[in-house]
């Protein structure tokens, strides 16, 4: 296993400075975003495509700072029911889907997107409740007309590209379960699985080792975020899971991100990586930080800290004890 990072911390920062930052604390892989949720600060699709050098260029100045790219991401909604937004999101997928293909990288990530309840609508549905009966009714339109016919599609895409989809499993769109990932690569094929992020978890109530034993069991695990989630329990039995308080004002959410071992502590880590481990998954963990009480600095630095004693380097090879 190796130890990476979401760079859209660094936003602020060049190529050079940023990959020089992370080589120093000890992480081996980037995860870099190509547009849409997380710009593409450190990406510019169009240039790399049109160049090869640049291609050849972009990959030395990552390998010669001893860091591989675990990932490119383009978090969007594809499936957004305006045609403008959706056809973005589309074409900066595929954009990025061909970029991996050349450079090597094994996964793109995204989410799965979200479509409207009608051909007519103008923003997405995210149904869930299965009553009133509308809501089914709406769930079924959705999957049958817009998200398998769509990921279908990209699934065949990314497999002519040798590329795996890692879709985040994201509440307020329609893959957000483990039992929706696996609906779609049941639809799609196994090139479609999860960026498995346990901090979306936590607040669905879904245990993340349990997530890990389902998924693992499918080889339904592409790539991994480390986030971490606070519960506070008197504001959820006030304001329940599907809180619309601003991530802003933590005091009154029901749950908010925290840097990784300050919503659960290292065990509980410790416990994700070796489930890991036993269902297969031997690729990145990558750090996600969206602490709203830590600098990127302190928080990126406390992440890699909780992180990299509980780190699975090696893999045991025979059990030479039994």
């Amino acid at each position: 296993m190796k130890l990476g990072v979401f760079t859209v911390l660094y936003s602020d920062k060049s190529l050079d400075d940023m990959l020089e930052l992370v080589a120093s604390k000890g992480i081996e892989a980037v995860e870099l975003g190509t547009g849409g949720y997380p710009g593409d600060a450190h990406c510019h699709l169009d240039s790399l495509l049109a160049d090869d050098n640049k291609q050849k260029e972009f990959i030395e100045k990552i390998r010669s700072r001893g860091l591989i790219v675990s990932a490119l991401s383009c978090h969007a909604n594809p499936l957004h029911p305006q045609e403008k937004i959706a056809k973005e999101a589309d074409a900066l997928f595929t954009k990025t889907v061909k970029l991996a293909s050349k450079l090597g990288i094994p996964v793109v990530n995204t989410f799965s997107g979200c479509p409207g309840d009608h051909e007519g609508a103008k923003y997405p549905n995210w149904p869930v409740a299965p009553w009133p009966n509308e809501f089914q009714e709406i769930l079924k339109w959705q999957w049958e007309e817009k998200i398998i016919p769509y990921w279908k599609e990209k699934a065949l895409f990314a497999e002519k590209n040798q590329v795996k989809i890692g879709l985040e499993l994201h509440g307020g769109f329609s893959v957000h379960t483990p039992a929706t990932l696996l609906r779609l690569r049941e639809e799609c094929g196994e090139v479609i699985g999860a960026n498995l992020d346990p901090s979306h978890l936590w607040w669905q109530s879904i245990d993340p080792i349990e997530a890990i034993k389902i998924l693992g069991r499918e080889g339904a695990i592409h790539h991994f975020h480390a986030k971490d989630t606070i519960v506070d329990q008197p504001n959820m039995n006030r304001n329940g899971l599907t809180d619309m308080t601003s991530y802003a004002d933590m005091r009154n959410r029901s749950w908010y991100f925290r840097t990784v071992g300050y919503g659960h502590e290292a065990k509980v880590w410790a416990d994700i990586i070796s489930t890991l481990r036993l269902y297969g998954y031997d690729y990145v963990v990558s750090i996600e930080h969206e602490d709203g009480l830590m600098s990127i600095e302190e928080g990126l630095t406390k992440a890699v800290q909780t992180l990299q004693p509980i780190m699975v380097k090696e893999s045991v090879g025979e059990m030479w004890w039994t």
